[in-house]
């Protein structure tokens, strides 16, 4: 495998310039864990190897917050140790892109899901799993990323076509830039589709509920077991083995996945201008009401509740659209409360600091009064 199947660019290698004179060598972090993390590092940009190598200390001390720290996905500059020495990663490169969603939980934190994704191919079905709603999250979330969205309606073989086309037609609406694929792991069908992504130097990351393929379809596109899978559960229809950790996977025909474990929650890491594009239908619509600071509930003028009365706008868009504002308006007021915590904090110990520098300093001119006496 090249540097370039990996998907080294020339912005990366203008990033990377400045640590080459270093002596430090390009890596593309493919696993985290508690500890340490796995990366692609090439010496030879046409032979890369897999190494296991640590955080240093500087680059964990610059980043803002985790979202900050490299992920599965960058690329890093690593200073290869000798015999019995850790590889050091020394430094974190910018990145192309980033698909990422608030941390579950109450946590106010940015979880970075797949950095330098080209594809984001989200895997659900016409079935229990179908959830326009949590759909619109999603593409909301790949609009942010800058990464290009697929959506695959998995397990066709379970329902009638004509529902599996009905699902499809009604994710299309939703986001007429992505692409909408019917598919089925255990067929195949439709998987020719899905391998004409992924090329050399492009990477796709997998994202979608527990239960729903992923894993089988992983499995297939890479000619092996890579992960292990069981038998569907008969009553829930979900699949007793999930991906348990973040991982890159190179695919042996070209091309890169990111497996991830099933996702729970799809809360939003965005902003108004992301949300806003996700939603441009009823973002035109608003433009047309009586008031500019109208709020799209019982106001007099309301174009948005025009259209959903004469049934030219879904009233389930609109509440998804609403609820979301709301959402990402609470995670703001979260964030800055943070800050402001942080902040206080911060000044606190710094005076806290002073204090002991002063007494320190105090306690030395007394020592050398009585010294000098």
């Amino acid at each position: 495998m090249t540097l370039d199947e990996l998907g080294w660019d020339e912005n990366f290698a203008a990033a990377f310039a400045p640590y080459r004179a270093k002596g430090w060598f390009p890596a593309r972090l493919i696993r985290e864990t508690t500890i340490n993390y796995s990366a692609f590092v090439a010496e030879d940009p046409e032979d890369v190897e897999e190494i296991d190598c640590v955080l240093s200390g500087k680059v964990w001390h610059d980043a803002e917050s985790d979202a900050d720290l490299p992920a599965v996905g960058d690329w890093v500059a690593v200073e290869l140790g000798g015999e019995n020495e850790d590889h050091v990663i020394r430094a974190h490169l910018p990145r192309r892109s980033c698909f990422s969603r608030k941390m579950p939980g109450k946590s106010v934190e940015e979880q970075v899901i797949g950095a330098n994704v080209d594809v984001v191919a989200v895997v659900t079905d016409s079935g229990a799993d179908h959830n326009p709603r949590r759909m619109e999250r999603y593409f909301a979330l790949i609009g942010r990323s800058g990464a290009k969205a697929v959506v695959l309606v998995n397990k066709s073989d379970l329902c009638p076509a004509e529902h599996n086309e009905a699902c499809a037609a009604e994710l299309r609406a939703l986001a007429p830039d992505a692409d909408i694929h019917i598919t089925s792991a255990l067929t195949g069908q439709g998987l020719e589709v899905l391998q004409s992504y992924l090329k050399d130097g492009i990477t796709m990351c997998v994202v979608g509920s527990s239960g729903v393929g992923k894993s089988t379809l992983v499995n297939q596109l890479y000619g092996e077991e890579w992960q292990w899978t069981s038998e569907v559960n008969e009553v829930t229809g979900k699949g007793r083995h999930t991906t348990t950790s973040r991982e890159l996977v190179p695919l042996p025909e070209g091309g890169m996945l990111i497996d991830n474990p099933g996702m729970r929650e799809i809360q939003m890491w965005t902003d108004e201008k992301t949300l806003r594009d996700s939603f441009a239908d009823v973002e035109a619509m608003g433009h047309e009401c009586r008031f500019a600071d109208c709020k799209h509930g019982n106001d007099k003028g309301c174009a948005i509740r025009a259209a959903v009365e004469a049934g030219t706008l879904d009233l389930h868009r609109l509440e998804s659209f609403l609820n979301l504002e709301d959402e990402i308006e609470k995670l703001r007021r979260q964030i800055k409360k943070r800050q402001m915590t942080v902040e206080r904090w911060a000044k606190r110990s710094h005076r806290v600091k002073a204090r002991n520098l002063e007494d320190r300093i105090q306690l030395e001119k007394d020592e050398r009064g009585e010294w000098e006496r």
